[in-house]
């Protein structure tokens, strides 16, 4: 069975556990919760976190780790953070090192992790909803861009915002807008429409993460806040280490994806 077919979300971590699947998680676990990742010294971890409560439109909070503990009980059953996600990006003094299928010999007794809320969990509710999804349609992975949208910073972390984008039908623009608003830990409402150049983006057809998809007559690009931008303000920051999933390639938990506070229980 191909990991497609999988609908549990413990499913689909064991077959990314054991080196079965190592692609995006778009459109996999229906209901589920799916979060990005920013796995950080603790030395460093309250100012992101700060970072993070400043910034919640592209770093949601849902989950956070006891320091050095690589298991994330308040988003899943035997979640371990060093094996569970498809592709890692490993991050030194600033600079990409490596991407890796899992990180086990990278972890730290110091480490803490920072999970955030992704826009893949709205995915589900859009297709129920009859709005398509183009890169689901498209077996890519969503596009992604960087603005000229500034955060606010916090210590060390500061940089502008990263967004998807998906084209959505104009008669179905506002209905797009009304169901992911109500996904709040998944980004919620999107940031912006229409012309790309008034977010600071020079070309739809050139994301700077994922794939390009189509813009067809009669559609509108949409954008939504991403949970990447973690990934620019860390590059920024220059920590001796930090490690976040690879774009597109998610931790897939068990708890709901409208769960207003995502915590797990068994």
């Amino acid at each position: 069975m191909s990991v497609k077919d999988y609908s549990d979300a413990t499913q689909i971590r064991a077959a990314i556990r054991d080196g079965s699947f190592g692609g995006h998680t778009s459109g996999m676990a229906p209901g589920k919760l799916q979060c990005n990742l920013a796995i950080l010294p603790a030395a460093h971890a309250l100012d992101f976190l700060r970072f993070c409560q400043r910034n919640p439109k592209p770093c949601p909070v849902v989950g956070v780790s006891e320091t050095g503990d690589p298991m994330l009980p308040t988003l899943g059953h035997d979640i371990d953070i060093r094996t569970d996600v498809p592709r890692y990006r490993v991050f030194r003094d600033g600079a990409l090192s490596e991407e890796v299928n899992d990180i086990k010999t990278l972890w730290r007794d110091d480490l803490v992790t920072v999970a955030l809320g992704c826009s893949f969990t709205f995915e589900n509710a859009f297709l129920r909803a009859g709005i398509p999804v183009r890169h689901i349609e498209d077996g890519v992975n969503v596009p992604m861009f960087r603005t000229n949208i500034p955060l606010v910073p916090a210590g060390p972390f500061r940089g502008n915002m990263v967004v998807t984008m998906r084209p959505i039908p104009e008669n179905l623009v506002e209905k797009a807008f009304e169901i992911s608003a109500g996904f709040p830990q998944a980004h919620g409402a999107p940031i912006g429409r229409g012309d790309p150049a008034a977010l600071g983006i020079r070309d739809l057809s050139a994301p700077d993460y994922g794939d390009a998809v189509q813009v067809r007559p009669g559609e509108v690009p949409v954008y939504w806040a991403c949970g990447v931008t973690p990934q620019n303000v860390l590059l920024t920051a220059k920590l001796p280490l930090c490690i976040t999933h690879a774009p597109g390639h998610m931790l897939i938990a068990d708890v709901a994806e409208d769960a207003e506070t995502p915590i797990f229980r068994a």
